[in-house]
C-alpha cells in the first residue's frame, strides 16, 4: 500500500510540474519581430524585369446577361456579351504586369512609410488589379460606379482560403478596414459576389523594400544596406520564384525572373 501511494504521489508531482511549465510557456511574453527604421548611408540597388514564356492564358469569360447591372457592366465588354477577367498581362517586350518583387526578411533600413492601401471599384473592376498590403494598417476601398458591389475579402495559402471580411453593400461611401492576418498567410483576393469578374489581389509586405512591375516587367528597389538578400517575385497566378543576391555598398545587382503558364 505504501509503495502504491509513492507510485501515485510522483504521478501527482510530475502532473503539476508539467502544468507549471505549461503555465510559463504560454504566460510568457513573446518578442514580436519588428522592422528597424535607419539612416541608410552608401545604399545599394536591385534591378531587374520579370518576363512571361509560353503559350499565354486566355481570359476567361463571364457572358454579363447571368449577372446584375450587365448594361453598366458591359461598358468594358468584348463586344459579344462578355466581359473578360484576364488575369495574366504581357507587355510588347514579354514583360510580365502585376508582379510584387520583394526583399524578404530585411531586419533594418529606410523608413517604411506605408500608411494605407487604396482600392477602387471602377466599372466593375478593382484597381488596381494587384495591390500591396500591410498588417494592421487600413484597406480602404472607394466606389465609383453607379451600383452596389458585394465585397468579398479573403486571405489565403498554397492549402486554404479564409475570409476576412466581407462588405454586401459596397455603394458609394465606400469601406475601410484594418487589415488582420491568421497564422502566416500573407496572400489576399478579393471578388465581388454580384460580379464575379470583378477581381483583385493583393500581397502584405513588412518592410519598404518592394516594387510592382508595369507592363514593361522592370523593377527597381533603392537604398538597400549592403547585404545578402533573398529577393521573392509573387504573381497572385502564376506562384512565385526565389532568387539570392548580393548588394554592394553603392552598387547595383540585376535579376531576372521568368514565368511561365501553370
Amino acid at each position: 500500500m505504501v509503495i502504491n501511494m509513492t507510485l501515485q504521489g510522483r504521478r501527482i508531482v510530475v502532473s503539476i510540474c508539467r502544468l507549471i511549465v505549461l503555465s510559463l510557456c504560454f504566460s510568457a511574453p513573446i518578442a514580436a519581430w519588428a522592422y528597424e527604421e535607419m539612416t541608410v548611408s552608401n545604399g545599394g540597388m536591385v534591378t531587374g524585369t520579370v518576363q512571361f514564356s509560353g503559350e499565354l492564358p486566355p481570359p476567361t469569360p463571364f457572358e454579363l446577361r447571368r449577372y446584375y447591372d450587365r448594361v453598366y457592366c458591359g461598358a468594358i465588354s468584348d463586344g459579344s456579351g462578355y466581359r473578360l477577367l484576364r488575369e495574366v498581362s504581357v507587355g510588347a517586350q514579354q514583360g510580365l504586369k502585376d508582379v510584387i518583387v520583394t526583399v524578404e526578411g530585411i531586419e533594418k533600413g529606410k523608413p517604411f512609410d506605408f500608411a494605407e492601401t487604396n482600392l477602387e471599384a471602377n466599372i466593375c473592376q478593382f484597381v488596381p488589379f494587384v495591390s500591396v498590403m500591410r498588417e494592421n494598417h487600413p484597406l480602404i476601398v472607394k466606389n465609383l460606379d453607379q451600383v452596389s458591389h458585394d465585397l468579398q475579402f479573403y486571405e489565403r495559402d498554397q492549402e486554404h482560403v479564409f475570409i476576412m471580411f466581407h462588405r454586401p453593400a459596397l455603394t458609394k461611401a465606400g469601406t475601410s478596414d484594418i487589415i488582420k492576418f491568421t497564422g502566416s498567410r500573407r496572400d489576399v483576393t478579393m471578388q465581388c459576389g454580384m460580379h464575379p469578374f470583378m477581381q483583385g489581389h493583393g500581397l502584405a509586405v513588412d518592410n519598404p523594400y518592394y516594387a510592382i512591375t508595369g507592363l514593361e516587367g522592370t523593377f527597381a528597389i533603392k537604398d538597400l544596406p549592403a547585404g545578402r538578400y533573398r529577393v521573392k517575385a509573387w504573381h497572385p497566378t502564376l506562384g512565385e520564384k526565389v532568387q539570392d543576391v548580393t548588394v554592394a555598398a553603392n552598387g547595383t545587382a540585376s535579376l531576372g525572373f521568368s514565368f511561365e503558364a501553370k
